[in-house]
């Protein structure tokens, strides 16, 4: 048997193996809803909904989904950011048999046409002012049925009265739909419909609850199969890393969308499956969430870097009362270790990285909580979760210390991708799942990720790694925010580039930069460029689009090219 270090490292109180159960996923809210009917399931914007509620809303649009037609293993999409209806519309498909296909609600109509028709989704559930995108798409796709839902339609009163002035100002429309034909009300949904249990025969192993597209920054996006086991396993993993938190207990802050697989597992289904309170917010905005966690007090607090760095930089971050945050577990994208130190020294919190992918659901390693950490590192694999460092020329297990491929094993893993048999088998040789970041592994069992696969830097035959140049970066007091790509050099080949957002109120040259790289850098790893920003590209949850900025780079030398042909 192959050794596995990072189990002698395990604290006494997380167990080496879980048992999973065979309930699927939905019948969590069921069971919560039974033990706690009167315990707070939702917290939006300053009105809570119960467990009971929640329940009885989600078997509501079941019915109301199996009226219109959808059978077990219909695909339905959810297109909406994080409120109430987001959360009664995932549990609603799964009651229903359907498989929840999450939709980012910032597409546009060629990115909406291309998922809906990539998946076959019939139904999709929707806001009002996202209704025209979606209409112009549907005759192209196999689309039958429009649920369309209000953000007014879960405030409380006054802001209800309120909000839809606030939207027209801002989105500078209004959109009045009726409940006719193949467009549906939500609200007229709840109304109408009985709150009956439906009759269900779900193999957890096999039968697919989500379509999670991965983010499609190389290439369409991908549609990952997770099974009810992938999910219920992955959560319950979670669970038991977070051991001195307690069941029905414990406030969540819901910032990170569930449409991002991180949001889904460590706020939407980790509440539901621990009976636990989620604050929903829907979308991210630094002083809504500091007044939000000064008002709310949420002890547990998943995110990303970029959500963290922008709390840090908020000017009246002292003014609020962080200190109900115990743990934060953040993902997506590589801590800062300056990042991670100062957002301790202000919530009295626990703050680790840990790492995962869509393709598992997502989390496969972790730092303790309350446990030995290690400065840089994404941490050990979390329970029955295998890992290895895979050779990059022989694809063969590398020792200790030695740079190759992450792979893994584990009931996170993915069934495979939709409708794509030869990239499935692509992704996996001999059982492990190839997660193209570079990395190695420490003695004791802790993991290293060195990059991406793909955003290595080959500059003059030098292997340059981007995470390690932006963390010298990240340690300059007047840097918010970097990120560092290879952009082509006609002598290196490539060369390295660094994208700089500055602190407010801050002014630091190219030249300075460049001194202060040089202290901590090998020549060859100095970038070579600098662009100041006022902003990068980001993702919905928050992580740096580095092949957006390359592909920028490009777009300019092709224009280069054309202007001097």
């Amino acid at each position: 048997m192959r050794d596995k270090p990072w189990l002698d490292q395990y604290p006494d109180e997380i167990p080496k193996t879980l048992d999973y159960g065979t309930e699927p996923l939905q019948n969590y809210l069921k069971e919560a809803a039974t033990k706690q009917p009167d315990s707070s399931a939702i917290h939006f914007m300053g009105k809570e909904m119960m467990y009971r509620e929640l329940y009885d809303s989600a078997l509501k649009l079941a019915n109301y989904l199996k009226k219109l037609g959808i059978e077990k293993g219909d695909r339905v999409a959810i297109m909406l950011p994080n409120t109430p209806q987001s959360v009664i519309g995932y549990f609603g498909v799964l009651f229903a048999g359907g498989v929840v296909v999450q939709t980012n609600p910032l597409y546009m109509e060629r990115e909406i046409e291309y998922q809906m028709k990539d998946s076959g989704a019939k139904v999709i559930i929707t806001l009002d002012i996202l209704f025209p995108k979606v209409s112009s798409v549907k005759s192209n796709t196999d689309l039958e049925h429009i649920i369309v839902t209000a953000i007014k339609d879960y405030l409380p009163f006054p802001k209800n009265l309120i909000y839809p002035y606030m939207q027209k100002k801002q989105y500078g429309i209004v959109v009045n739909v009726n409940h006719e034909g193949s467009t549906h009300l939500f609200k007229r949904i709840l109304q109408e419909s009985s709150a009956t249990e439906i009759p269900l025969d779900v193999n957890v192993e096999e039968d697919l609850a989500l379509l999670q597209y991965t983010g499609g920054t190389t290439g369409f996006p991908k549609g990952v199969m997770l099974t009810h086991k992938n999910l219920i396993s992955n959560t319950t993993m979670c669970q038991a890393w977070m051991y001195k938190c307690e069941k029905g207990k414990e406030s969540i802050l819901g910032i990170l969308p569930f449409f991002h697989v991180y949001g889904m597992t460590a706020v939407l289904v980790l509440s539901v499956m621990q009976g636990n309170r989620m604050i929903l917010l829907p979308k991210f905005d630094a002083t809504t969430t500091l007044k939000t966690i000064h008002k709310q007090r949420p002890t547990l607090f998943p995110g990303a870097p970029t959500i963290y760095i922008a709390l840090l930089n908020h000017k009246d971050i002292m003014k609020y009362d962080l200190s109900s945050i115990d743990s934060c577990m953040s993902g997506s994208a590589p801590l800062p270790v300056e990042v991670q130190e100062q957002f301790e020294n202000i919530t009295k919190g626990k703050l680790v990285e840990g790492y995962g992918l869509t393709e598992t659901s997502p989390v496969t390693h972790n730092n303790f909580l309350w446990g030995r950490r290690v400065r840089g590192s994404i941490g050990v694999p979390i329970p029955d979760t295998d890992s290895v460092i895979l050779s990059m020329e022989t694809g063969e297990p590398l020792p200790p210390n030695e740079m190759g491929e992450i792979a893994i094993k584990g009931p996170q893993v993915m069934k495979g991708y939709w409708n794509r048999p030869e990239e499935t088998e692509n992704a996996f040789k001999d059982g492990w799942f190839l997660t193209g970041d570079l990395g190695y592994m420490d003695e004791k069992g802790y993991f290293y990720i060195v990059d991406r696969k793909k955003d290595m830097i080959i500059a003059g035959g030098y292997n340059i790694y981007p995470r390690e140049v932006e963390e010298v970066l990240y340690e300059h007091e007047d840097i918010q925010e970097a990120v560092v790509a290879g952009i082509p050099d006609p002598y290196r080949g490539e060369t390295v580039k660094a994208y700089v957002v500055l602190k407010e109120g801050t002014s630091v040259t190219e030249e300075e930069l460049n001194i202060f790289a040089r202290k901590h850098l090998a020549a060859y790893k100095v970038p070579r460029m600098y662009e100041f920003r006022s902003e990068l590209p980001k993702t919905a949850v928050g992580k740096i689009l580095r092949r957006a900025l390359v592909d920028e780079e490009k777009n300019k030398s092709d224009d280069e090219k054309r202007k001097q042909a």
